[in-house]
């Protein structure tokens, strides 16, 4: 920037985009400093390499604002994980694989870990089956990125989400409201004053009033 532009000749840009041509350094920073403004070399490895005649403070504010709005919209991606055994219960499985499809729908990607031990490793066939109907009953939401790989006692698989399910979010749909939520608003409103005449016709006679 400025005094420190050691190139022979830059190319220059003025502060609203139009090129002022090729020119040695020195000229180029009069020309800023006649404006109060700055020298910046924006592209140094172009030939010859470019410059800018703008206001470096608001450049760099800019410049900061625009990576802010980039990482505010940026969503970062987290690996999940997510242990199985060979033999896990029906209920297990359920129960995991629920967590799996909940990390997917959140937009995370999951590594799917089968363990064996000690003689488990002789029925390795039946860790493989686990893993094809997961990838069956997780396909609404997710899909395989990494095929399984045996590492050892670990049998592995790297799900991703499918791009239709994070496009939409993760929102759950709300409940269907029970009978009585709907029931309409004047059903709760107290009953309309009646007319005098209609009190009177279901006034109870009093002794006085029968005897007479």
């Amino acid at each position: 920037m400025n005094e420190r532009i050691r190139a022979r000749e830059v190319r220059v840009i003025d502060e609203e985009g139009k090129q002022l041509g090729i020119m040695a350094p020195f000229e180029a920073l009069k020309m800023a400093r006649t404006q109060g403004l700055d020298l910046v070399e924006v592209a140094p490895a172009a030939n010859p390499p470019v410059c800018r005649i703008i206001n470096y403070g608001k450049y760099l504010y800019q410049l900061s604002k625009r990576q802010h709005e980039a990482r505010k919209h940026q969503k970062s991606i987290e690996l999940k994980e997510v242990k199985f055994r060979p033999r896990t219960s029906e209920h297990d499985f359920q129960f995991k694989k629920d967590h799996i499809m909940e990390f997917l729908r959140g937009g995370n990607k999951v590594k799917a870990t089968i363990q064996f031990r000690g003689r488990e490793m002789a029925h390795r066939d039946l860790g493989m089956r686990m893993m094809e109907r997961l990838f069956q009953e997780i396909a609404e939401v997710g899909q395989v990125e990494a095929r399984p790989r045996q590492e050892g006692p670990f049998l592995t698989a790297i799900l991703a989400p499918n791009k239709k399910v994070v496009a939409k979010g993760s929102v759950a749909k709300p409940r269907a409201a029970s009978d009585s939520a709907t029931a309409p608003a004047q059903a709760k409103l107290p009953p309309r004053p009646q007319p005098e005449s209609a009190k009177a016709a279901v006034t109870p006679e009093t002794p006085e009033s029968a005897g007479g």
